[in-house]
């Protein structure tokens, strides 16, 4: 069973488009910040005249209720650390999906191309599309 890191900018535009809730022989993965960073994302779009509360709202949670296990252990939190030391993040955010993906994933699914484009010399990654194919 393969197992795939998902970004919340993957996660909104998986759950955006209706993706199911099992099966196809794969795993999605994400650390626990995936739930807040959904949700203030959403929030952003709500704020900034973009989308309408209750339909930001039903879009979060359908995008928390995707099939995914959600890790935050100290060996994540510690991989982390050392990933944004070692590439100069001031912040760990991003590095956890990338620690995550290092840990236990065959690639980091990003919504995010500017994540994809820090993480692509870290990890594999794929675009939501690139996994939906793989899948």
């Amino acid at each position: 069973m393969a197992v795939y890191v998902v970004d919340a900018e993957a996660a909104i535009e998986l759950a955006g488009r209706g993706h199911p809730r099992g099966g196809g022989g794969h795993q999605l993965f994400a650390p626990t910040l995936l739930r807040s960073q959904v949700l203030a994302m959403l929030r952003t779009d709500v704020a900034a005249g973009r989308s309408e509360p209750a339909a930001a709202l039903a879009l979060a949670e359908a995008a928390c209720r995707l099939p995914r296990r959600l890790l935050g252990d100290a060996v994540l939190r510690a991989n982390a650390w050392k990933i944004a030391d070692a590439e100069g993040w001031s912040d760990t955010y991003e590095a956890e999906y990338i620690a995550l993906t290092r840990l236990h994933g065959e690639a980091l699914v990003a919504g995010n191309e500017a994540l994809r484009g820090k993480a692509s010399h870290l990890v594999p990654t794929m675009t939501v599309d690139e996994y939906l194919e793989a899948t």
